[in-house]
């Protein structure tokens, strides 16, 4: 079985994929004429602007959900593992990723609020419901359906919840079945509240734990403050090859930045769409620009906040590709993974860190869960229609809680193998699609900026743009239309 996932992850995250992300985010950053860059403050403003309504929420809880699935188990072990195998230079690239991605993410959200649905009284949408009504090809949007409920659902949330056991069980010393059944419990109290109780969990958990873990890592880096022009030196010069010790692993640094700040930031993979979809707002562009936002908070805050913390103090080893190591600060006790960053902090507060890092683990790993489950829900809400979807639902609730149990308390080697082939395949898919839709996407964009420089607040109106099939601004445009012609 190992073998197996290991090959098929062979292919999945093969060359051409590391460079096919790569295009795909400098080529959206160029047709987007640098949109992540030039809607920067606005990105801000929309973010804190907006409201919930019956069948949405707002912008806010909307980039909670998203940033919950971004910031996991990617931010700190993941993190941790790209240095691991790809050196200091693997975060030059999981920086390049993030602000080229940014671009990525815009125009999947775009698309997400641009052909969305209202289903059983709420917002639906995402890759499946883009492709099958942007696209017209209904088998493909199955597949990337099928394809993302079995990752989100039985693949990804193993990762999450074995981070989450073994950091409890270092830290703590709490057995793993224990921190499983802690898990399932309160996760399952959360997704069977629906949409509305995920947003407000996440509204209010996933600022908080951002913030206390970027704030421990400024201590860590002012405590060793004079290490930051070698710091950042190493990491620009591992990344080009310039380093002489990590100069043979150029190769390396570039797939495993690439590969870890996709898994961390998801820009393009396809999830993030799910959250834009859902939110009150009167033009798609506004949420593809508030999660634009979201990929830069995730790596370019919280990833260099791990990153940080593990330069500056030393704690790392950087594995050779002919076997021995690179770097080895540690020694081979500490497999690579949230170890390193415990370690860091350990380094600089002592006994605080493996109980810091556990924390945190379990508040980044259990939303990100959270998320999953929204992303898994709203699959099952595109593949099955009537009187079947509750049945589907519940099926899916105890799906995902049988994983996670069972994530708690396998090896972590294989969970993270698992979890790259179902990333593999919805990053493949998505990004093919959003290529395909890359027209309707950046005619939206264009429509959002000139009503703005009118002094407008920007209204979406899709025949006006010759956009098809986007089948829920055509209803909604003309109850407005209606409204205006009575109020007049």
């Amino acid at each position: 079985m190992e073998q197996f996932v290991n090959w098929l992850n062979g292919v999945l995250w093969s060359t051409p994929m590391i460079y096919f992300c790569l295009g795909v985010g400098l080529l959206f950053t160029i047709l987007t004429r640098f949109s992540q860059v030039r809607h920067l403050k606005n990105m801000v403003k929309l973010t804190f602007t907006g409201k919930s309504s019956s069948a949405g929420i707002s912008s806010f809880q909307a980039l909670a959900i998203a940033l919950s699935g971004r910031v996991g188990t990617g931010n700190i072990a993941g993190t941790a593992t790209a240095i691991a195998f790809g050196g200091p230079g693997a975060v030059f690239w999981m920086w390049t990723i993030a602000f080229i991605g940014a671009s990525s993410a815009f125009i999947e959200s775009t698309l997400a609020q641009m052909y969305k649905v209202k289903q059983d009284g709420q917002y639906r949408g995402g890759p499946a419901y883009y492709i099958e009504k942007g696209i017209g090809w209904k088998w493909y949007a199955v597949i990337f359906a099928i394809a993302t409920l079995l990752a989100m659902s039985l693949l990804m949330p193993g990762i999450q919840a074995n981070s989450i056991a073994i950091a409890v069980e270092n830290a703590f010393s709490v057995n793993t079945y224990v921190t499983a059944s802690i898990l399932i419990a309160i996760i399952g109290i959360i997704i069977f509240g629906g949409v509305k109780r995920i947003a407000t969990v996440a509204q209010y958990v996933v600022p908080f734990m951002a913030i206390a873990y970027i704030l421990l890592s400024l201590i860590i880096v002012l405590v060793n403050i004079t290490s930051l022009p070698a710091v950042i030196g190493l990491i620009v010069s591992s990344a080009f090859g310039a380093d002489a010790a990590f100069g043979g692993i150029i190769g390396l640094a570039i797939s495993w930045g690439v590969k870890r700040g996709i898994y961390s930031n998801e820009a393009g993979q396809g999830t993030g769409p799910h959250a834009a979809a859902a939110a009150e707002v009167s033009h798609p562009a506004k949420q593809g620009l508030v999660q634009s936002f979201s990929v830069y908070i995730d790596t370019l805050l919280v990833c260099s906040a791990t990153a940080f913390m593990i330069l500056f103090t030393g704690m790392y080893n950087t594995e050779s590709p002919n076997g021995g190591f690179i770097v080895n600060n540690l020694g081979s006790e500490i497999p690579a993974g949230a170890g390193y960053t415990q370690a860091a902090i350990e380094s600089v507060l002592p006994g605080f860190g493996a109980a810091f890092v556990a924390v945190a683990l379990f508040f980044f790993a259990f939303t990100t869960i959270m998320a999953y489950y929204y992303m898994a829900e709203t699959n099952i809400a595109y593949l099955i229609r009537g009187k079947f979807r509750k049945s589907g639902m519940l099926v899916l609730k105890v799906v995902l809680l049988l994983a996670v149990f069972f994530g708690s308390v396998r090896e972590a080697d294989l969970a993270w193998a698992l979890g790259d082939v179902g990333l593999g395949l919805m990053v493949w898919l998505n990004l093919i699609a959003i290529l395909i839709l890359a027209k309707p996407a950046l005619r939206t964009l264009k429509d959002y900026e000139e009503q703005k420089k009118q002094g407008l607040d920007p209204v979406f109106d899709p025949k006006k743009l010759g956009i098809k099939n986007a089948d829920y601004w055509e209803e909604e445009y003309k109850k407005d239309q209606e409204k205006d012609k009575l109020s007049s």
